[in-house]
């Protein structure tokens, strides 16, 4: 089975000014997939019915690369929700990226940065170099002045990057001719075979009772396997169902939770997770030899992250009177857009997956059924770092 993510964030920096001037310590991947929870979190309870798709490290991942160029209190407040230490977390945003994009997980996870600045546009020297050291984050001049041809640009280096999955990023509407001086670029393309293989044959339609009550007949995948499960509850004591599908390589795993009662909405689940809870689940999960049903899926979302930023006490740098920039520019800038795109695929198509071992497919017990047959949550997890790639809601299939 191939299983596809691929996500884009991007940040465009205007010129400001009224004048047309312009327990254990969580680890670095944690503290930023927190924040990025939390903005998923926004994100869905503003579109309960809706399957929502995010990448947290990729929210953490463009406010890092921000963050050399901030001061004073647009410094603090990303500092603050990002939970980093005042003195710069430099040294380890860059093992984290070094980490990800390790040559064990070259075909796996692509993790490209890049800054494309107006032409002629001074950036700050150590802001340049702390993003090429942190994130091997490209520089690269374009002509805002032309906003359909710097949109093309940077939409082909997103296309590349995500090797098509996102054909296209920035509208040439989002750029202003007369003020646009810089758009980040985050992109994160995963492709992940499962270390137990769905067998096509055994795919079939079946009803998924979506979140907006309606049931529709979806392409079930299902497998007799061995799979880690448990069961959780939220502080409210409401429970739900885990279950752990890892990925060749053991590094990266799926984790899918769904409530456990038919008649427990996904949103009552959703405000009690964080990468703790998460963390937690590895302990109350076993091993257990079950037949597993899970819908075939894509989902794609495009969100404008300044509103859930903006709740979570990131609001300075979006303002053009307050946002400070000055390591980053002579110029006075303000973010004037911070947007994310992402999109997951999981299907059957050119795998070449180890197949399932024959003595579980011959065992003599009758092994319980395990359907997700109903919204559920995902989130696709590096273990070794706790960072939360990309999570979800999936109402209906």
């Amino acid at each position: 089975m191939q299983v596809i993510y691929s996500l884009c964030l991007c940040m465009l920096l205007t010129l400001s000014g009224h004048e047309g001037v312009l327990s254990q310590p969580p680890s670095y991947g944690e503290r930023g997939s927190d924040l990025g929870i939390q903005v998923f979190q926004q994100v869905a309870r503003s579109q309960p019915l809706d399957n929502v798709v995010l990448s947290p490290h990729g929210v953490a991942s463009i406010l890092g690369m921000l963050l050399p160029g901030a001061h004073g209190e647009t410094r603090k407040q990303l500092v603050t929700a990002l939970r980093y230490k005042k003195n710069g977390p430099y040294k380890m945003l860059k093992k984290l990226h070094k980490t990800l994009t390790a040559k064990s997980n070259q075909d796996v996870v692509i993790i490209a940065n890049a800054m494309f600045s107006q032409n002629h546009f001074h950036l700050e020297e150590d802001f340049v170099a702390t993003n090429k050291a942190n994130f091997q984050c490209d520089s690269r001049s374009v002509d805002f002045s032309d906003p359909q041809g710097a949109a093309d640009q940077i939409n082909e280096w997103v296309h590349n990057k995500t090797k098509g999955h996102i054909p296209s990023l920035i509208k040439a509407g989002m750029l202003d001719a007369a003020l646009t001086r810089l758009v980040a670029v985050n992109t994160i393309y995963f492709k992940g075979l499962w270390k137990s293989r769905f067998q096509p044959e055994n795919t079939k339609l079946r009803p998924f009772n979506a979140g907006n009550g309606e049931v529709y007949k979806v392409q079930m995948m299902s497998q007799l396997s061995v799979f880690n499960i448990g069961i959780a509850s939220t502080p409210q004591g409401l429970k739900y169902k885990v279950i752990e599908l890892p990925y060749h390589g053991n590094t990266i795993n799926m984790l899918i939770a769904l409530p456990s009662d038919e008649d427990t909405p996904l949103s009552s689940v959703i405000p009690h997770i964080s990468t703790a809870t998460v963390q937690s689940w590895t302990k109350l999960m076993h091993m257990r030899k079950v037949r597993l049903l899970i819908p075939k899926f894509t989902a794609e979302a495009e969100v404008d992250l300044e509103r859930p930023l903006s709740v979570l006490g990131i609001t300075d740098m979006f303002n053009e009177e307050k946002a400070d920039f000055r390591h980053l520019s002579a110029e006075p800038v303000h973010v004037s857009k911070v947007l994310q795109k992402a999109k997951i695929l999981v299907n059957e198509d050119g795998t070449k997956a180890a197949a399932a071992t024959t003595a579980i497919l011959l065992a003599r017990s009758s092994p319980p059924w395990v359907i997700v047959d109903r919204p559920f949550l995902f989130f696709i997890r590096h273990n070794p770092t706790g960072t939360i790639l990309f999570m979800g809601q999936i109402n209906q299939p």
